[in-house]
């Protein structure tokens, strides 16, 4: 529960901010408090007054696992995922962001999560680092118009953009994994240390993991696909000298395509 003290709190810091010329987004902010309330259950004592306390919250992972179990088609695990109401996350979100690309592609990329843009318009990779993505899968032949498909291990956006936490990752892991096993690539694109780490068990960075072709077992499978890490595109954004790398694992993603004879017969 946001009380009054700590919205005299909070306002007083949003003054400091934008006094040192940051901007912020009040309404923005007046959401996410809103938001907060709604959530915050307040329970009767026997006294006669209330207070605000935490419920003993039902096993959320288990739910989510029993939704995306019964989903078998990808519109069934969309369905599952937008009534599924165990992350706090989806109650500051305007969107579920599911995917996009074509369904059929063998290709399948996986981000960590929607930032503000993504969360806006209900689509992943859709801002600035949605736009570089785009060029870096043009660039060995790969678009989520025709062969391409793209979703995130974190289906809501994370206030202020902060990294998903690892309850928050664990309340979306069934649906990754259903996502994943109904989805049937033959090659997995993972970009940024965030899903990497997630989908392989790992606690590497991603400068450590890059580079290299993990064999990730198919969800509900007894079948292995070549899985790459690869830079977050934001990443590069913040710093285009690793530009040079990421050109050399996308070279790599491409020689895998041909191997696996699912590289596009044409490129830019």
């Amino acid at each position: 529960m946001i009380t009054s003290d700590h919205k005299t709190a909070l306002d007083a810091l949003t003054d400091w901010w934008e006094g040192a010329g940051v901007h912020v987004d009040r309404k923005e902010i007046e959401k996410l408090i809103r938001n907060a309330n709604q959530a915050a259950p307040v329970t009767q004592l026997h006294g006669g007054g209330t207070t605000a306390r935490k419920k003993a919250e039902p096993d959320h992972v288990a739910k989510a696992k029993a939704l995306a179990g019964a989903a078998d088609t990808l519109e069934a695990l969309q369905d599952a995922l937008t009534r599924f109401d165990g992350c706090e996350l989806k109650m500051l979100a305007q969107h579920t962001v599911f995917a996009d690309g074509a369904v059929d592609a063998d290709v399948m990329v996986i981000g960590e999560g929607p930032g503000r843009d993504e969360d806006e318009q209900g689509i992943p990779f859709v801002g600035k680092a949605g736009h570089l993505l785009d060029r870096m899968l043009a660039s060995i032949g790969l678009s989520r118009e025709t062969n391409a498909y793209i979703t995130n291990v974190n289906f809501w956006r994370p206030p202020g953009n902060r990294n998903p936490t690892d309850d928050e990752l664990a309340m979306c892991r069934p649906f990754v994994d259903r996502h994943i096993a109904l989805k049937k690539p033959k090659l997995i694109i993972v970009t940024g240390a965030v899903p990497a780490k997630a989908l392989l068990d790992v606690n590497d960075g991603i400068m450590k993991l890059r580079g290299k072709k993990y064999d990730f077992m198919l969800p509900d499978s007894a079948q292995k696909v070549p899985l790459f890490p690869i830079f977050h595109p934001a990443y590069l954004l913040r710093r285009p000298a690793e530009k040079a790398r990421a050109w050399q694992d996308l070279q790599q993603i491409l020689l895998e395509m041909k191997k696996l004879g699912i590289a596009p017969d044409k490129r830019p």
